[in-house]
């Protein structure tokens, strides 16, 4: 069975529980005793009796068992492809687990005349929708058949214990029914513990987050030096093919670090300004109809993909400024198509929706009596805006703008198209630079080893920018809370 039609069988048995565990309440009612629960309560309480550890131990089972039959793969590989490299192996692993999962695909008498070779077994995949990579092996078939095996055995195991799980809690829940049971308490505290759990979910995977890149980056750590990376001003990381060990290379933090600030910098010296005043005006002059009509418009521009804005950026705008550069300087461009100004207008002009929609609601949260008492002194409306509104709104503000700065450091494909990849290091706003997140990507891309300085470089960028986001959130409290003090 499918984990799909266990769960539906599992909440079916939870529904009958419910709907028996209510009206045996119901019938338990006859006045002698008052009822601490509604009936409804005491059919909640066998509803989760019966379902929550069944779910809990198909979700347990579901990861125990994907890591037992990936670890069945791996030990079920021939020796010399399990002694070759991690790469080859874990290519190895995954040929085997797409085959697998084509072979499911065959009907009952083609697995029972399954060939031995993948030129035999191709055309039959092939007849029902199934491609495979060519470099599927003869050996692969036999690992496949048996993982497929060991899958359906452990997918009934855990069908038959979901279920009995289930039947037993209901029974369990039902049998505990009666008029001074406290259901309704039993129920609000599954619920809290869901609450709490989900709660927890932000909280966790930050944490996995941190970890797996700090394991990673601890470990390209023991093969260059942390003064080299942190204040390096080259970035030559010298690509080297699978198998080949790698070179050193260089890894200077610098260049891309310089990068990413001056373009986030300029783009929000666009986005800002614009997005606050537009911000202003629509929550305090726009007329309803006009504030209507003019939000709405400028929050579609948050919705454009943002290949879109390096498109415009590479085919339009780049091309433009170095034209204008050319004719202002008789024929030689100071600007040039992929330079740092491009990437940050147009990246500030994906940003405007943000900064404009985020200020928009928090200068409008700002309550009215502040105005009015404003007015009532005599203040014009400017004033009002200026000492009063503004002010009020002030942390929601420096929220929405440590948020507008943390989408413009994590930007890539404007990036890439508008700013280009070279890891330069300068002042000159007219000129080309690139950010950490390209370098990430160009990192993590190609056959490269995974053991290398040149990949596990990509988990130092990332925790690098993890840190540099972590500032930015302590400086914006430091700064909301100062003025807080002042301002009460």
């Amino acid at each position: 069975m499918s984990f799909l039609t266990v769960f539906a069988i599992v909440l079916a048995i939870g529904l009958a529980a419910f709907v028996i565990g209510r009206q045996r309440a119901v019938a338990q009612d006859d006045g002698t005793v008052k009822p601490h629960s509604r009936p409804h309560y005491h059919g909640w309480w066998a509803f989760l009796t019966g379902v929550v550890p069944a779910v809990i131990f198909l979700a347990s089972w579901g990861v125990g068992a994907n890591a037992y039959l990936n670890s069945f793969v791996h030990s079920a590989l021939p020796a010399d492809v399990a002694d070759g490299t991690v790469a080859h192996e874990d290519l190895a692993a995954g040929l085997v687990k797409s085959l697998a999962s084509g072979l499911n695909r065959l009907d009952d008498k083609e697995r029972v005349a399954l060939p031995q070779t993948f030129a035999e077994l191709q055309p039959m995949l092939s007849a029902n929708g199934v491609a495979l990579a060519p470099d599927t092996q003869d050996y692969m078939i036999p690992i496949a058949v048996e993982t497929n095996r060991t899958a359906d055995r452990l997918n009934l195991i855990s069908a038959i214990v979901s279920i009995g799980v289930a039947l037993i809690g209901s029974v369990y829940g039902l049998s505990r029914i009666s008029p001074r049971t406290r259901a309704r308490n039993n129920v609000e505290q599954i619920m809290l513990g869901g609450l709490v759990g989900a709660s927890t979910i932000a909280i966790v995977t930050t944490i996995g987050i941190v970890l797996s890149m700090l394991f990673q980056t601890i470990a390209f750590f023991e093969k260059v030096s942390p003064m080299s990376f942190f204040f390096g001003t080259v970035w030559d990381p010298r690509f080297a093919a699978a198998g080949s060990g790698g070179a050193e290379g260089q890894f200077g933090l610098i260049p891309l670090l310089a990068g990413t600030l001056y373009i986030a910098f300029v783009a929000l010296l666009v986005a800002v300004p614009i997005g606050l005043m537009s911000a202003v005006y629509m929550s305090e002059y726009a007329a309803p109809k006009v504030r209507a009509l003019v939000k709405p418009a400028l929050e579609l521009l948050a919705g454009i993909p943002t290949i879109v804005y390096g498109i415009f950026a590479l085919v339009a705008l780049g091309p433009f400024l170095r034209d204008i550069s050319a004719a202002l300087a008789g024929g030689t461009p100071f600007i040039q198509a992929q330079s740092i100004l491009t990437a940050g207008l147009v990246m500030g002009v994906m940003l405007i929706p943000v900064v404009s929609s985020l200020s928009d609601d928090i200068i409008t949260a700002v309550p009215r009596a502040l105005r009015d008492g404003s007015l009532g002194l005599g203040a014009t409306r400017s004033e009002t805006i200026k000492r009063v509104v503004l002010p009020a709104a002030l942390p929601g503000i420096v929220g929405a703008i440590l948020l507008t700065a943390s989408r413009a450091i994590g930007e890539t494909m404007i990036v890439v198209l508008a700013a280009g990849v070279a890891a330069n290091l300068t002042l000159n706003p007219f000129e080309a630079m690139t950010t950490i997140t390209v370098k990430i990507v160009n990192q993590l891309t190609g056959d490269l080893e995974f053991n290398t300085p040149q990949t596990l470089v990509a988990f130092a960028l990332g925790i690098t920018l993890f840190a540099l986001t972590l500032v930015m959130n302590i400086v914006a409290l430091y700064i909301v809370r100062k003025y807080r003090e002042q301002y009460e």
